[in-house]
């Protein structure tokens, strides 16, 4: 069997060669936020494997995209309820449920939505399986397009993450809101 073959066998197989696993976790249904990140890691790799750099910035690219139009549904979820798409709708409105996989604290206040992440079953799982580098292109690039998605005028900053810091930071603020502070 060739080393391609080999891979392609572990990915199918789940990457133990198919030997029985004497886990109790394999009793429990797998998290969808765990099925999520290894398909995600899956097709950037085979991106990067075809196209190489253009592959990763397509998954980028990609990842973008579908922020954007996250963001949007978002903003639609607000206005369903009469509510303006602004910073103190935006949390209260958002489409992913929040499990027990991530351990979070918010802090809302009419200047700006600052979320602390100790736990993110996303990098987790990128992390525990080696594929960081692919796990990267979407935690950079996902939270900044939502709020984009949301309101052209909201920003993202993602100040520390999962991978460096054991934890991710993110402060989203309205873009008027930051330059009028700047300016004074």
């Amino acid at each position: 069997m060739s080393s391609e073959e080999r891979k392609n066998n572990e990915t199918v197989q789940g990457g133990n060669g198919g030997e029985a696993v004497d886990d109790k976790r394999m009793d429990d249904p797998v998290s969808m936020f765990v099925l999520f990140s290894r398909f995600f890691a899956i097709a950037a790799r085979r991106m990067e494997e075809r196209l190489g750099e253009e592959g990763l910035q397509i998954m980028a690219d990609s990842v973008r995209e579908f922020g954007i139009e996250r963001g949007k549904d978002i903003a639609r979820r607000a206005a369903a309820k009469g509510q303006a798409n602004d910073l103190l709708n935006y949390l209260s409105n958002y489409d992913m449920e929040r499990s027990e996989e991530f351990g979070y604290d918010n802090d809302i206040t009419a200047e700006a939505v600052r979320q602390e992440f100790r736990g993110c079953v996303f990098a987790e799982t990128w992390m525990a399986e080696g594929q960081e580098k692919y796990g990267r292109i979407y935690c950079e690039n996902i939270d900044p397009a939502i709020a984009y998605g949301y309101n052209e005028n909201m920003v993202c900053e993602h100040d520390k993450i999962m991978y460096d810091d054991k934890k991710c930071t993110f402060c989203f603020r309205m873009k008027e809101a930051q330059e009028g502070k700047k300016e004074k």
